[in-house]
């Protein structure tokens, strides 16, 4: 697929199928994804794959928090929509960075990290491998920093949800971009 193509054509996805996503794969995309700018070289990243038990409990801590503050039926139908919307995701890869206490290398940092994600999407894309990149407040949580192994020091990136596309969006309208170039002579 041409670069070009494969820019305009990729979708979010957040409804997969239950096939099996191979880690082998997307550890080799993930090695390619990682050929992004950085400036200093600081490579800051590191990544957490989340499958079997652990998915599970993700799935639960999921539950838990979606559900906590309510009361009897809400709070029941509140924990299984998140349960099983985590439970129904192939593969989680969780993406982290060290924070530099340097503001300027902190934002270069995680400019380049999230480079990473965007050319794994792209990556898996023309692999037909859908993806998401999440955060939220669930990210925030104590219970979820511990359970996915976030350092003191370190920045929570993304939830990355992986697998191959049950539905494939449509495109969503762009602005036209002239309406946002300046050309300074």
């Amino acid at each position: 697929m041409q670069i070009e193509q494969l820019i305009k054509e990729r979708r979010s996805i957040s409804r997969f199928d239950q096939r099996p996503v191979d880690l082998e794969e997307i550890k080799q995309l993930l090695k390619t994804a990682a050929w992004v700018p950085n400036h200093k070289m600081t490579q800051p990243w590191r990544f957490v794959f989340i499958t079997g038990d652990t998915k599970q409990k993700l799935a639960d801590l999921a539950g838990s928090y979606m559900s906590k503050g309510k009361a009897g039926e809400e709070k029941a139908t509140a924990y299984q929509k998140a349960y099983e919307t985590f439970e129904h995701v192939p593969v989680f890869l969780m993406v982290i960075m060290e924070e530099s206490h340097l503001l300027k290398v902190r934002q270069e940092d995680y400019a380049s990290t999230s480079l990473i994600i965007h050319n794994l999407s792209l990556l898996c894309w023309e692999k037909g491998i859908g993806m998401i990149w999440k955060t939220g407040p669930l990210t925030d949580d104590v219970h979820f920093r511990e359970l996915i192994g976030v350092k003191q020091g370190e920045k929570f990136v993304g939830m990355l949800q992986l697998g191959y596309p049950q539905k494939v969006p449509k495109a969503r309208p762009r602005i036209d971009l002239t309406e946002r170039i300046t050309e300074l002579n």
